[in-house]
């Protein structure tokens, strides 16, 4: 349903904002409890993975990891990763399935309490809510650089989230800036497409795909790594900070090595410093982020040895990595690249977003705009957070971790409805 509606607020026991798999799973336990609610969503359910993706995106996490709240991959290939198409069917077949009451095309502008109700301020009118789930995840606003201003006007410029196929952007050689998981395979579909890739390298690390007979993802399931809460993590919250392991779930799954693409042809440099005309300048450090990409790869192999030993499984041996190039001296230390001179003719920003939570009106966010909680319950009665990175485990968001995370404030909103219900709240809204 999305007519419009400007007259007094519309009351809902529960609204979700976001209608992505953190939104729906929410939705899910709700309904399975007959429990008053609706999900707003901005767009169409689903939209990042129709329109934020390119062509040939595949998850990066194997399909038997798709555990949606009732809805567990069923296909014949649990070893295997989803393409963008089989993820939205996914999707699409979760939402058959118990048919979510769903507003689509509603811009939510703010939120704030009002008494014991929360208000929402949408773009077809008011709502008022005894509780509030917020899931519209953690990747909001595309950051791209303020050098990206000096780009000469005829070079195209997008970000990841718009980046299509090869064929989307003109001829010519293309720069890629970043090497998280999307920077890393953009850059590798240019690449195998045969375009000229020239890419700046961070410091985001790798993970390999496969190690003794196993993908490292199951082995790392075997560890119980899934389950390790933040506040166990080594890193504590600080791991949220943290860019995502670079890998590949296409055409069967492998890993990204840049070195190997280097030998290819493919143009490594530094991380994107400065804009200088024409001429984009790289810092030093080159061999170190790639030094250290595979030194983190190389640690989760230590991590999988000591748990086969641990526990007297019989796995195949399997030989380490071994570097198959080297940055030059002079790449090493810096270097340019003249964008005239070397054809470019785009670039594609893979640097990741921001968070926005600027229209949500109470005092719970910290200085960088985080909002506070403990597993999405935060200190203001009846809001939650779901659907962020690492919310809980490093699961939460993902199609693997979302249903437990629901299901947890599942439980907190129907502890506050007993509230509300034993004082007279509920009935007084």
């Amino acid at each position: 349903m999305n007519a419009q509606d400007h007259g007094a607020p519309r009351h809902h026991d529960v609204i979700i904002i976001g209608g992505g798999q953190a939104g729906l799973s929410m939705s899910w336990n709700l309904k399975q409890a007959s429990i008053d609610h609706l999900v707003l969503e901005k767009h169409r359910v689903g939209h990042a993975w129709r329109s934020e993706r390119w062509d040939t995106f595949c998850l990066v996490t194997p399909n038997w990891q798709c555990t949606l709240p009732g809805y567990p991959y069923q296909g014949d290939d649990p070893y295997g990763f989803m393409k963008k198409e089989e993820i939205v069917a996914y999707l699409d077949g979760f939402v058959a399935s118990f048919d979510p009451p769903v507003r689509e095309g509603v811009t939510v502008t703010k939120l704030w309490r009002d008494g014991q109700l929360w208000r929402i301020a949408a773009s077809d009118g008011e709502y008022s809510a005894g509780q509030v789930v917020v899931a519209v995840g953690g990747y909001h606003i595309p950051v791209v650089p303020r050098a990206a201003e000096r780009l000469p006007a005829d070079i195209v410029q997008i970000h990841s989230s718009q980046y299509l196929n090869p064929q989307s952007l003109p001829a010519g050689e293309v720069l890629v800036v970043g090497t998280g998981q999307s920077g890393c395979q953009i850059a590798e579909d240019l690449h195998l497409a045969g375009r000229r890739v020239h890419l700046g390298v961070g410091d985001a690390p790798r993970v390999a795909r496969t190690y003794r007979g196993k993908d490292v993802v199951e082995w790392l399931d075997k560890m119980k790594y899934y389950d390790l809460p933040v506040e166990r993590h080594p890193l504590g919250t600080g791991v949220r900070e943290k860019t995502n392991h670079y890998v590949t779930g296409r055409d069967g799954g492998r890993d990204i090595d840049l070195r190997k693409f280097a030998l290819e042809g493919m143009q490594l440099y530094g991380r994107f410093d400065a804009l200088e005309g024409d001429v984009a300048q790289f810092g030093p450090g080159l061999q170190r982020f790639l030094d250290d990409a595979d030194a983190v790869s190389e640690s989760i192999k230590d991590s999988i040895d000591k748990f086969i030993a641990a526990n007297g499984i019989d796995a195949p041996a399997e030989a380490r990595y071994v570097p198959v190039w080297q940055p030059s001296p002079q790449a090493d230390a810096g270097a340019s690249l003249d964008l005239r001179a070397s054809n470019i003719s785009a670039v594609v920003w893979c640097i990741g977003f921001r968070t926005d939570f600027s229209w949500i009106s109470e005092p719970i966010f910290d200085g960088r705009g985080y909002p506070g909680h403990e597993r999405g319950v935060t200190a203001a009665a009846g809001l939650y957070f779901l659907g962020l990175p690492w919310q809980y485990t490093w699961g939460s968001g993902r199609f693997s971790g979302i249903a437990r995370d629901a299901q947890h404030l599942f439980e907190h909103i129907c502890t506050l409805r007993r509230r509300a219900g034993e004082t007279g709240l509920s009935r007084a809204a």
